[in-house]
């Protein structure tokens, strides 16, 4: 298998006094994997660890259906779509805008490979898929929403905690009023629905797709979603649900490593290299959208 080095002297190796050496050889792997699955192929990468100064640019948002619309055209919709998926997640109406999107392109017929992390959004994205293709180290995430970095369920349990503590003793009043004085109007009403939206976003993609034959399929979606958006139970939304957590919970997911996958993992671990020495190479990325046959989407730092 290429180590993170290897592809790395691949691409010092690859100038051909047209092209940038690192567009050649993360387009030589795409192309790879493309032939290897005769499917059609889009990465969908964030430089979000690189650049944590520019979460909201490089996270899911509105304008990434425009990389995707470029990334679609002209190719043939009947050979179902693998998704290679790295993203912190993001805006929840942007991810449900995306994976409705996706659907109306390909139907149930995508794939979604996570070579290290989609969380957050991009877990719910991933749920649109009729299959996810995890590594050892890879990850999902929990689904909760979040206001400004603060867990939408963690305000309600908060909210809630605060009623029976002051109906059981309404000295505690004092203790609480401070606390959720900094809360605004309706506030609590909104993370209730924004939970709901992202629960219910999540359970229809699942029972419409990786469970679509299955008699028992509202049952597994319940369950899924349910493990998926309690924050009791995740402790944190930057919790990481590895491979064998998310099998255990119901989710369909196939292993990256081993057997006759060997090229399956060796390309697409290829790919995660290049677009990593991508980031590392031009540091003014923040996000690239890019299909196998080299339709290119870039999102650049502000003022970059």
């Amino acid at each position: 298998m290429p180590s993170s080095t290897e592809i790395l002297d691949e691409i010092k190796r690859a100038i051909d006094g047209k092209n940038n050496p690192v567009d050649i050889v993360r387009r030589k792997y795409l192309k790879k994997l493309r032939d290897l699955r005769d499917r059609n192929v889009i990465v969908y990468y964030s430089a979000w660890l690189q650049r944590t100064e520019q979460y909201a640019d490089s996270s899911i948002n509105d304008n990434d259906i425009y990389a995707l619309m470029s990334c679609l055209y002209s190719i043939d919709k009947k050979q179902g779509l693998d998704l290679i998926l790295h993203t912190p997640g993001g805006n929840v109406a942007a991810a449900e805008a995306i994976g409705s999107y996706l659907r109306k392109q390909f139907g149930d017929d995508i794939v979604v490979i996570v070579p290290q992390l989609a969380m957050s959004a991009g877990t719910m994205i991933a749920c649109a898929a009729k299959e996810i293709i995890m590594g050892a180290h890879s990850s999902l995430g929990p689904i909760d929403p979040h206001f400004n970095g603060v867990s939408a369920h963690g305000i309600i349990t908060e909210f809630e905690r605060a009623k029976k503590d002051v109906s059981d003793n309404p000295l505690y009043a004092q203790v609480w009023s401070p606390i959720l004085s900094k809360y605004p109007p309706a506030f609590v009403g909104e993370c209730e629905n924004a939970m709901l939206w992202a629960r219910e976003i999540a359970y229809e993609w699942l029972i419409s797709g990786m469970f679509k034959a299955d008699a028992n399929a509202s049952d597994k979606a319940k369950k899924i979603v349910g493990e998926l958006s309690d924050h009791n139970e995740t402790k944190s939304h930057s919790r990481h649900i590895d491979f064998d957590k998310c099998s255990d919970m119901g989710l369909k997911i196939t292993k990256l490593e081993g057997g006759e996958k060997r090229d399956l993992q060796d390309i697409v671990l290829s790919i995660y290299h290049a677009y990593n020495h991508t980031a590392a190479a031009f540091t003014n990325i923040l996000k690239i959208i890019e299909n196998h046959n080299a339709q290119t989407s870039v999102t650049f730092k502000q003022g970059a």
